[in-house]
């Protein structure tokens, strides 16, 4: 059985990466390629019911994440990971333990990450208004206002998603997927 591989989809809140990991996930099984969405709002409703965001709370959800995808794509699960991943050290957990691991960066200013946030009905698991409570005072662990977010240094692509609709986002990185993995088949 060959090894799975693992996209992990980052970006600030408000970026698009749920929209974009769903739409992707919908682009590679209508190509016949089996793939597992992993969500850390999902995953965390799980470990933290009532979640603080906390370094320590996110230290544990973003280990377990890992560690989930890593176990998947040992056992011939391709992963699409939706989540933040405010931190580095993270994704970089991730690129260390997962041998076919890729990062797909979803650029967006805060400013239209904000604006989205605002307007949005529909969260996916996803906490309501954080920019919102953020700016008040009320959420003051939230990445890109009072938690950094570090964009990633290399990642194998970045999609400015001010600028391309999700489909065309999760086209992109359908591209670069098959073209790394299914290329030489």
């Amino acid at each position: 059985m060959r090894d799975g591989w693992c996209v992990w989809i980052t970006g600030l809140p408000g970026s698009g990466k749920s929209t974009v990991a769903e739409t992707l996930v919908k682009l590679l099984r209508h190509r016949g390629i089996r793939v597992q969405l992993l969500s850390s709002d999902e995953l965390r409703k799980v470990l933290t019911p009532k979640p603080t965001y906390s370094l320590e709370e996110r230290d544990i959800v973003y280990a377990t994440l890992v560690y989930i995808a890593k176990l998947l794509t040992k056992n011939g699960v391709n992963v699409v990971i939706d989540a933040t991943g405010n931190l580095r050290r993270y994704r970089e957990n991730a690129r260390n333990q997962i041998s076919k691991f890729m990062e797909a960066y979803l650029e967006c200013p805060l400013q239209v990450c904000i604006e989205r946030e605002s307007q949005r009905t529909e969260t996916r698991h996803a906490p309501q208004q954080v920019y919102k409570k953020a700016l008040e005072g009320k959420a003051p662990t939230v990445p890109g206002i009072g938690q950094p977010y570090e964009p990633p240094t290399n990642p194998e692509i970045t999609v400015n998603t001010a600028q391309h609709t999700p489909e065309q986002a999760a086209q992109k990185i359908l591209d670069v997927i098959l073209h790394k993995w299914y290329s030489k088949i």
